[in-house]
């Protein structure tokens, strides 16, 4: 979804301007994953600055602590296995009350989508997981939870709603229909109920088939809107004056509420924004990281 395998961190160039980041300053990555953006982060606020990174996937955080590491200067570091929208805890365990940067990155990484073995890539049979979190407890919703137990109608409505699937109601009944003989389990299952439940034109449409319903999925797995919307709340409450939240969505559902949240502080008079219009990708970035077309970025400045 942002990422290729080689890991190229997305709107990179543009993320920087509109954090225009200063030596000393308090910044967090609610994303940081393999610390694409934090290395550029990490030298621009320099051996006086303080980074927060955060992260479900301790294997990224693992990584981005290596590859920091490197840095011939780096500025404190404080790594948190959490979500972000958990960012007083994280803030609270790093102890820090107040922040100068606030950055996300909602892209799905390379590594979560190609080698996680989580389930989220249907061009692999794995264990129908879908959750960004590196262990799945016994308490953890699963996408096999998802499709083993809930209401077609809900099924329905999560399908449509977080991917705009035009035959969500017929998925959603292949699901129902399919599960009465025999559980999911994997991946593939889901992708084959998929195709039998849509048109034969679909299925061999350039956009693979079960695109949609996937990510739909996972959505929900991670209450992916909820978290958004919880955090961008929280993000606003631990700004400094001057302080600016950047935020880059892959998904017109994520975008949306970047935007109407921004939009609202603005009317308010509690932000400026920075740009009225989302900065976009060059077809030079297109061209070098296909999965970043999609990809817009939002900025803010408290007043």
């Amino acid at each position: 979804m942002s990422n290729t395998s080689s890991h190229i961190p997305v709107l990179l160039q543009e993320s920087l301007t509109l954090l225009d980041l200063h030596e000393s300053q308090t910044v967090v990555d609610c994303n940081i994953n393999r610390a694409g953006h934090a290395i550029e982060i990490a030298k621009a606020i320099g051996k006086n600055g303080t980074l927060i990174g955060i992260d479900l996937d301790i294997e990224a955080l693992t990584e981005a602590q290596e590859n920091l590491s490197q840095l011939d200067e780096h500025p404190r570091i404080c790594l948190i296995h959490n979500n972000f929208r958990n960012l007083e805890q994280v803030l609270g365990d790093c102890s820090v009350e107040k922040v100068d940067r606030i950055f996300f990155d909602l892209g799905l990484s390379s590594q979560e989508l190609d080698v996680s073995g989580r389930g989220f890539t249907f061009q692999k049979d794995e264990p129908l997981h879908m959750t960004f979190n590196s262990k799945v407890e016994e308490d953890t919703l699963t996408a096999k939870d998802i499709l083993n137990l809930w209401e077609e109608e809900t099924l329905a409505d999560i399908i449509f709603a977080y991917s705009d699937e035009k035959f969500a109601r017929r998925i959603a009944r292949g699901i129902v229909g399919r599960r009465k003989v025999k559980e999911f389990e994997t991946t593939f299952d889901l992708v084959d109920i998929i195709e039998k439940s849509v048109p034969e034109g679909y299925v061999k449409a350039k956009t693979h088939f079960a695109t949609k319903t996937f990510q739909a999925i996972r959505i929900a797995v991670n209450d992916e809107m909820g978290a958004l919307k919880e955090s961008l709340e929280k993000s606003f409450e631990a700004l400094n004056p001057k302080g600016r939240i950047v935020v880059i969505t892959f998904h017109s559902l994520e975008d949306r509420i970047v935007k109407h949240f921004f939009k609202k502080l603005s009317q308010d008079k509690k932000v400026i924004l920075i740009v009225k219009k989302p900065l976009e990708p060059t077809r030079a970035e297109i061209k070098l990281n296909p999965r970043s077309r999609s990809a817009k970025v939002r900025a803010v400045e408290k007043i």
